[in-house]
């Protein structure tokens, strides 16, 4: 990105907005006063299409990639570019999908351009942890069936599956993967082996989305389900009795072809 194309004087700074789960109505009514603030904004690939019209026309808005497994910026550019924008344009708005704070890389940006003196701010966004399954009626807690739930990363960045789902797989609480699609046979191996092979998982691909589909199963089938029904990312995985409350979720797994 070339200097001459950010022009003005204005006083550098950087809001960091949680955009949302993927559906445009889902941001939240700060995040999109903000937005119209901005004087550039710096999008993930995750954002959906319908949110960025809430851009102004007048306002330069580039797309920094960052979706699993290919990303058009490195982290290190996303971060020079902030820094740039702010002081040739003044506020900058970073747009990522969810929340800024939930595997959104959004410490690592703050920390980069605090150095520089640049202020800055975060409007929370909503995470597609909890807002996908709730839009399919899945709770991620319920009495008497999951009285906690975690939120783990399906791959790390070192291209490991984490630590932390093997410890997940132990417990009773409800498991919801992030970035794990690519991982899901080794991610349910782990979880057959500690005895899990008949909790029910669903798979869902753009989550509250029009064109959202999802599957389910449990861990001993869904990685062959999500095969023959060709999910693809951006997808989410839960994990545990909770997901017999989707609005399909009881006739699906009374089905013989989903045993």
């Amino acid at each position: 990105m070339t200097k001459d194309v950010f022009t003005g004087h204005k006083k550098p700074r950087l809001t960091l907005i949680g955009a949302g789960p993927g559906a445009a109505d889902l941001i939240t009514v700060r995040g999109l006063n903000v937005l119209k603030t901005a004087n550039v904004v710096l999008y993930d690939a995750l954002v959906s299409e319908n949110i960025l019209d809430y851009i102004p026309k007048h306002v330069p808005a580039i797309c920094v990639g960052k979706r699993a497994g290919a990303h058009s910026f490195s982290q290190q550019e996303i971060n020079d570019l902030i820094v740039e924008a702010a002081f040739l344009h003044g506020h900058v708005v970073r747009l990522k999908g969810g929340d800024p704070f939930v595997f959104g890389r959004g410490q690592e940006e703050i920390e980069h351009v605090a150095a520089f003196g640049i202020e800055t701010d975060v409007v929370p966004g909503i995470s597609s942890a909890l807002a996908v399954p709730a839009s399919f009626g899945i709770p991620l807690t319920s009495r008497k069936l999951s009285e906690s739930f975690w939120v783990i990363t399906g791959t790390t960045e070192s291209g490991i599956i984490s630590d932390d789902i093997a410890l997940a797989a132990k417990s009773t609480a409800t498991v919801v993967i992030l970035m794990g699609l690519n991982k899901i046979r080794e991610i349910m191996t782990l979880f057959q082996q500690h005895g899990k092979g008949e909790v029910p998982v669903t798979v869902i691909q753009n989550g509250t989305m029009p064109d959202e589909k999802n599957v389910i199963g449990t861990v001993s089938t869904i990685a062959d389900l999500s095969d023959r029904e060709n999910i693809k990312s951006p997808a989410i995985i839960v994990i545990g009795e909770v997901v017999r409350y989707s609005r399909v979720a009881e006739i699906v797994l009374q089905s013989r072809n989903y045993r």
